[in-house]
């Protein structure tokens, strides 16, 4: 008879112990997700080759992006900037929160008239940055190109 005395007190307790796990778990937040944030809010029927901005839980990340007219280094890195800014708008984000950019230049001889434009472009706090010469040029005659890692 003890042992069955003991019995409905060993599953009250079992149960009490997992209440607050159970809890804890039901209001843990979600796994982030992948989205894709299309320009134009719709998705295209094809299969594009990649995506302009795709954020993974509050990150976003921006594909490089380039200027494919004539001009030089200041109209393509206005340009460029131009561009990603609106991708990280059209995202929910900013270039004052941009964490990492990457600058790639057609000739390390832009370095100074690039960084001239480039200044100012991510707040008070820029954020982190690597700018490299590309090896053969960048794609689509470019003299620049940018991607960015930023928070939503």
């Amino acid at each position: 008879m003890w042992a069955m005395a003991k019995a409905p007190r060993r599953n009250f307790i079992a149960l009490a112990a997992a209440a607050p796990a159970a809890a804890a778990a039901a209001q843990a937040p979600s796994a982030p997700v992948k989205k894709v944030h299309y320009r134009n809010g719709k998705k295209p029927e094809k299969t594009p080759l990649f995506n302009g901005g795709v954020s993974y839980g509050n990150l976003l990340f921006v594909a490089g992006k380039g200027a494919h007219f004539e001009g030089d280094i200041k109209a393509h890195t206005k340009h460029v900037l131009d561009e990603v800014e609106k991708e990280l708008v059209n995202a929910g984000s900013s270039m004052e929160k941009v964490l990492k950019c990457n600058v790639y230049l057609n000739d390390l001889k832009d370095y100074k008239e690039m960084n001239e434009v480039f200044q100012g472009r991510f707040g008070a706090e820029p954020p982190v940055r690597t700018t490299i010469a590309a090896a053969g040029g960048i794609p689509g005659n470019s003299l620049v190109e940018i991607d960015v890692i930023a928070f939503i």
